[in-house]
């Protein structure tokens, strides 16, 4: 199949979930994070997108083709689903990417299962995807890898004769030396990075610890910094290594948060918490992301400052996820059993301190509470960048809301100067914070929100497309 420009990005899941149904194939558009982010460019460029798929259902063993003109909603993009037996999504996905590296680059080592086994099965996923990009590509390709799941393409495709140029963004946290070495495979894994022609992290912090890792384990590798940006050479092969903090649609998410649905929802939300100031808290169901910790911080708060009480509700908003492996389940059981504590202790028949809603939200409903929300209290462990931040923003039509965020989001290096930088470990503190910002009057939360909301709207997700296609455009030489 001829892609229909000359842009491919691959990721483990399509934008869309694909399912075999009586009448055929059925084809939803799929949500989160990297697909909020990266639809609006790739319509824009009318490329394609290539996935895995499960086929379970489906009995597939050859690629799915899914051109952009014979289904309507792709937004003008080919979708090409690779098939992974059962076997390969646990090894593959659940294993080696979520009991290893995902634990392990957010500095969660002990939460890691070093199963050997999960590292045969994450290289042939690995070598699957590649020749798929490599029966996919032209000669005048731009191929865009993302994220954890698929360090080792590049490695593959350049053994398969790619010469096509490659770049690889990475969306979650790089560790620093001493986490990365208790990897066992670290040296495969670095060697294969340095394969793609453009390497992109989200804040500095991840720029540097890549480099320091570099260093230590690649002593052959010879690194430069020319300008602003740092380059690595082996032989002939130049990498350019830079940040690219990802941004968000805003004028997209602005101009929907003051349509009237959302308006009017917004409104009976405001109606229905009865003049409570709301402190919102929207995560994907994972350990990374501070729930119980935060939770902890608000019973703090309701335990040190009765003035608040019938004045404040925690809205916390939990997406399923990951559940069929153990650890997400226990944790999902703790944060329902901190909120059963904290409104059985403080709660009364006129007011519910903690809101739970674990379910995904439509856009209409998360908007409508993003704009209405009087405190964002976003706190995770350790993120990448963090798009909630910056949704939240996008949204806050009225300038009305304080931004609170954990100084381990990838997002505190550009919002910093609007918000309300917390250790998401220091409970004290966060409850601190919280009552700060409770406490702000709306001079100073308007003055603080219109300097957060030029941010996102300058460090947009085109503006980070662009930077990142630009390099890879001109990749190749120092």
């Amino acid at each position: 199949m001829q892609t229909a420009s000359h842009l491919i990005l691959i990721s483990n899941r399509l934008p869309a979930t694909v399912e075999s149904t009586p009448e055929g194939l059925q084809i939803r558009p799929s949500s989160g994070g990297l697909v909020t982010a990266l639809r609006p460019v790739l319509a824009a460029h009318k490329g394609a997108w290539i996935g895995s798929i499960d086929s379970s259902d489906m009995a597939l063993e050859s690629p799915l083709e899914l051109p952009a003109d014979g289904n309507p909603g792709h937004n003008g993009y080919d979708m090409i689903g690779i098939p992974l037996t059962p076997a390969e999504q646990h090894g593959f996905y659940a294993g080696f990417s979520n009991e290893i590296v995902w634990p392990l680059f957010h500095d969660l080592q002990s939460r890691c299962n070093f199963d050997p086994a999960y590292w045969k099965i994450y290289s042939s996923v690995n070598r699957k995807f590649a020749d798929v990009i490599a029966h996919a590509a032209q000669a005048g390709s731009r191929i865009w890898v993302h994220d954890y799941h698929l360090m080792l393409t590049g490695k593959f495709m350049r053994a398969m004769g790619l010469r096509q140029r490659i770049g690889f963004f990475l969306h979650i946290p790089f560790p620093p030396l001493d986490i990365f070495e208790k990897l066992p495979w670290r040296s495969q894994i670095l060697q294969a990075l340095i394969d793609f022609n453009v390497i992109g992290f989200q804040p500095p912090r991840d720029l540097r610890n890549f480099l320091g890792c570099v260093r230590r384990l690649l002593p052959d590798v010879e690194l430069q910094r020319i300008d602003d940006d740092m380059y690595q050479r082996v032989g002939a092969q130049i990498s350019q290594i830079r940040v690219f903090p990802i941004g968000i649609d805003f004028n997209e998410f602005a101009r929907q948060a003051e349509t009237p649905d959302v308006t009017a929802r917004g409104a009976q939300i405001r109606r229905d918490m009865r003049g409570q100031q709301i402190v919102l808290g929207v995560d994907r169901l994972d350990y990374t992301k501070g729930i119980p910790d935060r939770l902890k911080a608000f019973r703090h708060l309701l335990q040190t400052h009765p003035q608040v009480h019938r004045k404040i509700s925690l809205v916390q908003i939990v997406v399923p996820s990951r559940e069929q492996i153990p650890k997400y389940r226990e944790l999902k059981q703790e944060i329902e059993t901190l909120i059963s504590q904290i409104n059985g202790t403080y709660g009364d028949p006129g007011w519910t301190p903690v809101h739970y809603i674990h379910r995904s939200l439509d856009r209409t409903e998360l908007l409508a509470l993003y704009s209405q929300a009087d405190i964002a209290l976003i706190t995770p462990l350790k993120d990448g960048m963090n798009l909630v931040a910056k949704e939240f923003c996008a949204a806050q039509i009225e300038c009305r809301g304080m931004l609170i965020l954990s100084e381990f989001a990838g997002a505190a290096e550009q919002l910093r100067g609007g918000s309300i930088l917390v250790n998401p470990y220091d409970i004290e503190g966060v409850a601190e914070a919280i009552l700060r910002a409770y406490e702000t009057g709306p001079k100073e939360r308007r003055k603080r929100m219109l300097r957060l909301r030029r941010k996102v709207r300058t460090a947009d997700v085109y503006r980070w497309f662009d930077d990142f296609n630009s390099c890879l455009a001109g990749a190749g030489a120092a």
